[in-house]
């Protein structure tokens, strides 16, 4: 990849965040139940890897995994649902 391409892929994930931020995206996505702060690990995880730091991509896309996961997961007997 070229130094431009990086920067318009950079410019790219910057807007994607200025988005996730914004509270009428925010609205829709809560009505899909998208969690924002999820969506924005994500978003720092692929940054993350696209720069080659692949410990913190692990780092962010894991505990977004882990989350989303837990998250879908049935509620245990005798635990409330979160």
């Amino acid at each position: 990849m070229t130094m431009r391409a990086l920067r318009e892929l950079a410019e790219v994930l910057e807007d994607l965040d200025a988005l996730l931020k914004n509270p009428d995206v925010g609205v829709e996505l809560n009505d899909k139940g998208v969690n924002t702060s999820l969506a924005m690990t994500i978003v720092e995880g692929l940054r993350a890897y696209v720069c080659g730091d692949k410990q913190g991509a692990l780092l962010e896309l894991g505990t977004a995994t882990e989350e989303i996961a837990t998250r879908m997961a049935p509620p245990a007997a005798g635990r409330a649902p979160s």
